[in-house]
């Protein structure tokens, strides 16, 4: 009988034991999937990326929770005056609305428009960057969730996972601050208007915008500007159309493998999306230059 206990025992430890190693795992994962992205919306928004993190890793259940795999819904929030797509799953009361996302890029965008667009979360945008415990205490008084003890589970994943390395000034952000900095010496009227994807600033081409203005603001030629998004020398803007201020990427940002092609898109209009190298995209799908797309296609943004 004792040995049967002893046994019993053992099997429970051990399972008990496996269970937490999957879920590190799963922490680890999903931090090296979307750190560079938390980051990224840290230096656009001022929202630290160790708060980002905890959040998604807390409320997506590591990403793997129904909301964000159905809807890419990272950070549990519901639709309120939401007009875009959504999804009823069963939380505080049954069949609630969420909202829905294309993917989990828009889902961190839309988690850091949420939070400065909001008067409620004024005053966390006063507290110092690195003041992850005080963000976590507002978060939870503001009434971004319910969980009584919702500010400590995100400080407790934080300090395990030490997420606050991420607000601290490496020299990596250090640079990156650096050129944001430059940008808003020039940008003037584009500084809200101003984006980053894949880590390179763009805007969104409005009525008014031309090569001439824009070459006056930025400090950054025409032929750059030409350059760096695959444009020909005679092209006139379009309204709504990307505009980058840098060099596109040799691949897309970490979880964006492929995208699925939609009605009339083409496959600049992908490359633009994901700011990548309109020649890789070619390459990573074994594209010749005559080659188009159709509705429903997989298009590779990273290598297979």
């Amino acid at each position: 009988m004792k040995l049967y206990k002893s046994l019993l025992l053992l099997i429970i430890c051990c399972l008990f034991s496996t269970l937490g190693f999957a879920e590190k795992n799963s922490r680890k994962i999903y931090i090296a999937k979307y750190k560079e992205l938390a980051i990224d919306e840290m230096i656009r928004t001022g929202i630290p990326a160790s708060i980002t993190l905890a959040q998604g890793l807390l409320e997506s259940g590591n990403g793997s929770s129904t909301l964000a795999s159905k809807a890419n819904n990272h950070f549990g929030i519901k639709c309120h005056d939401w007009t875009g797509a959504s999804i009823e799953i069963d939380d505080d009361k049954k069949n609630e609305c969420f909202r829905k996302y294309m993917d989990p890029y828009q889902s961190y965008k839309d988690h850091s428009e949420f939070l400065t667009s909001r008067s409620r979360y004024e005053f966390l945008f006063k507290l110092k960057p690195t003041d992850y415990k005080g963000w976590a205490k507002g978060l939870k008084k503001a009434g971004y969730a319910t969980h009584p003890k919702y500010a400590h589970m995100l400080i407790d994943i934080i300090e395990e996972e030490e997420l606050y390395l991420f607000d601290s000034n490496t020299k990596r952000h250090e640079s990156k601050r650096s050129e944001k900095s430059t940008f808003e010496k020039n940008i003037g009227d584009l500084d809200l208007r101003l984006e980053v994807a894949n880590g390179v600033h763009f805007v969104k081409v409005i009525k008014g915008d031309t090569f001439y203005n824009l070459e006056k603001k930025m400090g950054i030629s025409r032929d750059k500007l030409l350059k760096y998004n695959e444009l020909p020398k005679d092209y006139v803007l379009g309204i709504d159309q990307i505009l980058y201020f840098h060099k596109k990427r040799n691949k897309a940002a970490r979880g964006y493998n492929f995208h699925l092609v939609k009605a009339g898109e083409n496959l600049y209009d992908i490359a633009q999306k994901y700011c990548v190298k309109l020649k890789k995209v070619r390459k990573f799908n074994g594209f010749s230059k005559r080659d188009k797309v159709s509705e429903g296609d997989r298009v590779y943004l990273r290598k297979r």
